[in-house]
Parts: structure tokens; C-alpha cells; sequence
């Protein structure tokens, strides 16, 4: 099985959770699908969020016949061009942080543009969770989608539509050693070397008596829902113990001596 191999990473990065937002956001601490998308999409001149809203928003004023609110779309209707085009892509993320974990800081700046805060003075004081020096080996399962062919040509001859962030423009994406790979499918499962789903795997043994055994875990978005573009989270967990299958998932493939497992 041909693949795409490149490491993204940065300075700093903040993927917000979105269910914390009183007092400081927080990150995710690995990047997930639906980020990983959008960088995709915005090294190949996909269009966002915005862009589907402007869209539909052109096709309500065009479609003036309707004037009942019942009968109008919502202007999120439908997923961004890049979600659409990209969300078959099978991935495989591998934290390259110390156990998969990556080191956090908050950080706290001033919004003063003036109608950012009902405050007196007009300022939002903003404290945000960062992440510090990520970074992730990301491979890409190969199909004959278009998108896909254009995503690998333009990470091979390091070209971008629009600059490439982590979370948000606060934090540029590095991309280097991208190249082809070939991937093995007859493998021997005892151990997975990036993220996987909870779900599909359970521990069973640990991973031996001279090593440390270590066990990250975290619910992380894998889908966008219909219905306002809320996330749909499963638990990914990153370990060095031993594993056996729950299932027959079949998306598990080595390469260097290591086994990925791509959703």
C-alpha cells in the first residue's frame, strides 16, 4: 500500500476544545482530524467556513421567493468544500512528544479593538492554552482522488495556496521530509506506534519489564456532525503496552518497523 509520509509541526499551536470558554480556552493536545483537513484543504485552495457561508448567503438573496423563515436554509448548511472533498482520506497521526504528550502554556493578551468586550475601555483580556514545539508524523493512505494526487504534488514541491496554521494564524505549520512510502499490510499486532481508537483495541499485556510502561488518552474529534459542524469525538489512545483487536478493523499497517493505524 502506497503512502505520503511528511512531519508537521511548529513553535506553538492551540486547537481549542470547545466546551470550555469562561475563562481561558483550552487546547486539544494532538492535532485532529478535522484540523488536519483544513490544512490539507488550505495547502490546495479549498474553500472554509467562511466561504460556505458567503455562499449560501448569495443563494438567499438570489432565491428571493422565499420569505418564510421556516423555508430558508441555515447559512451552515452543508459542510465546507475542503471537509467534503478530504473527509475519506484514511490518516495516521504519531505524537512525536515524549509519551505523546506536548508541554502547554497559558498565555494572556489583550483584544482592544474596541467592540471585542461590552467592558469598560472596550478590552477583552484573552487567556489561551498553547502548545509548545508539536509535532506529529502524519501519513496519508494513497487513493486515486483527485484531491489526494494534488495534496501530494503540492507537498512534494513544498507549494500552498494559503499559509498553513496550527488552530489558528497565531501559529504556522512547519512541514518537512515528506516523501513516498510503502506500507505492509501482513503484520504481527502487539503494539500500535500512533494514536488509535479506543473503540477497536484493548491492552492486554504490558509492554515488558525492563520498559516503562505509559498510557495517554484523550477524546478528540473524527467528524463533523450535519447539524452545525459540532464535533464527534472518540477516545484515541497513545501507549507503548501491549494490544490485541476488538474488532476486525483492518486499516493497520507497518513501515519502518512500525504500525500505524489510519481512520
Amino acid at each position: 500500500m502506497k503512502a505520503l509520509s511528511f512531519i508537521l509541526g511548529g513553535k506553538t499551536a492551540m486547537f481549542k476544545k470547545p466546551d470550555v470558554n469562561s475563562y481561558t480556552y483550552f487546547t486539544y493536545n494532538n492535532i485532529h482530524k478535522p484540523a488536519l483537513l483544513g490544512i490539507f484543504g488550505s495547502i490546495i485552495g479549498l474553500g472554509g467556513y467562511t466561504q460556505l457561508f458567503n455562499k449560501n448567503k448569495q443563494i438567499e438573496v438570489a432565491n428571493k421567493s422565499i420569505k418564510k423563515k421556516e423555508d430558508k436554509k441555515p447559512l451552515d448548511d452543508g459542510f465546507p468544500e475542503f471537509y467534503e472533498k478530504l473527509k475519506d482520506l484514511k490518516i495516521s497521526i504519531r505524537p512525536l512528544g515524549k509519551n505523546g504528550y506536548f508541554s502547554k502554556k497559558i498565555q494572556t493578551f489583550n483584544n482592544s479593538v474596541g467592540y471585542a468586550s461590552r467592558e469598560l475601555g472596550g478590552n477583552l483580556i484573552v487567556r489561551e492554552q498553547w502548545l509548545e514545539n508539536p509535532s506529529w508524523q502524519i501519513i496519508i493512505l494513497e487513493d486515486d482522488s483527485s484531491e489526494f494526487m494534488k495534496l501530494k504534488e503540492y507537498l512534494l514541491n513544498k507549494k500552498s495556496v494559503f499559509i498553513p496554521y496550527l488552530g489558528k494564524n497565531d501559529h504556522p505549520a512547519k512541514i518537512e521530509k515528506v516523501h513516498d512510502i510503502e506500507l505492509k499490510k501482513d503484520i504481527e499486532l502487539d503494539k500500535l506506534d500512533s494514536l488509535f481508537i479506543e473503540e477497536e483495541l484493548e491492552i492486554f499485556l504490558r509492554a515488558g519489564r525492563d520498559i516503562l510502561p505509559f498510557l495517554f488518552k484523550e477524546s478528540s474529534p473524527v467528524f463533523l456532525q450535519d447539524d452545525f459542524h459540532f464535533y464527534i469525538n472518540k477516545n484515541f489512545i497513545f501507549t507503548n503496552q501491549k494490544l490485541k483487536l476488538k474488532s476486525n478493523y483492518e486499516n493497520i499497517y507497518s513501515y519502518d518497523e512500525k504500525n500505524y493505524f489510519f481512520f
